[in-house]
């Protein structure tokens, strides 16, 4: 389905009933990426999947995507379908959109799964790498996606999930490089929201990999120590929903089970 906004389409998918669970791809991604998770997902809830600003079928707004710009599309779609409490799981990117959006409208979310994220603003240091990849990617679009999409799995998937990974990049590919440089901009842009998290009234889990070459996840556990957060760890990468799939399933199938017992 699509949705106008600022004069853009903005795209989701709108299924199964019960309680509402929104689904939030990550960078280079789109809603394709729940195809795996959503039968599972979708045994008792309302399950809605939304591309975010510059992914998918969603157009872009220009050459800076913040997670507040993303955040508000997604709430012009969850009013237009009329969907007052949610449980947010966001995938990377995903996961500081869904932050954005949980603190626009906290006494929505009764959960926040951040799935391979972190509530952390970004250091000098990947700010750096941001604006690097911005100016490399408007010569050579295709050589840094690719490069971007094989940084996210562990080594053992790069070689047990070579078909999987082939279809993230053919994916990833369909991603403009204005889309690209929009969302790499925003992420760089983005504020820290750990005390937010931490504060939210709301069940609270992040999914961590082991070997994630992205997520700090050693420094989650010590941070979350002792907090109503709860962590799981899983064996592989940044791509748990390809690299551990059928843990990620259990997990997240009794996450949104326990929150509505």
């Amino acid at each position: 389905m699509i949705l106008q906004y600022k004069g853009i389409p903005v795209y989701y998918e709108d299924e199964g009933q019960g309680d509402a669970i929104i689904l939030l791809h990550g960078f280079l991604e789109n809603s394709t990426m729940w195809q795996g998770l959503k039968p599972v997902l979708l045994q008792n809830n309302r399950v809605i999947c939304i591309d975010l600003l510059g992914h998918g079928q969603t157009d872009c707004l220009g050459y800076s995507h913040t997670m507040s710009d993303m955040a508000d599309a997604i709430l012009l779609v969850l009013d237009h379908l009329q969907t007052n409490t949610y449980t947010l799981i966001g995938h990377s990117m995903g996961g500081y959109v869904s932050l954005a959006l949980a603190e626009k409208n906290p006494k929505a979310v009764v959960g926040l799964c951040l799935m391979n994220s972190m509530y952390h603003a970004d250091d000098d240091r990947l700010k750096k790498l941001r604006i690097k990849a911005n100016k490399m990617v408007q010569t050579n679009f295709e050589s840094m996606v690719r490069m971007s999409i094989a940084n996210l799995f562990s080594s053992e998937s790069l070689i047990t999930h070579k078909l999987e990974i082939e279809k993230v990049v053919e994916e990833a590919l369909k991603t403009s490089p204005q889309g690209y440089i929009a969302g790499q901009d925003g992420m760089r842009l983005r504020d820290d929201k750990f005390e937010f998290y931490k504060s939210l009234q709301a069940h609270k889990l992040i999914v961590i990999g082991k070997k994630d070459p992205v997520v700090e996840g050693e420094q989650i556990l010590r941070e979350t120590e002792g907090t109503d957060i709860t962590c799981e760890e899983l064996s592989f990468g940044h791509m748990s929903h390809i690299e551990n799939k059928e843990e990620l399933s259990y997990i997240l199938k009794h996450f949104i089970e326990f929150i509505h017992s």
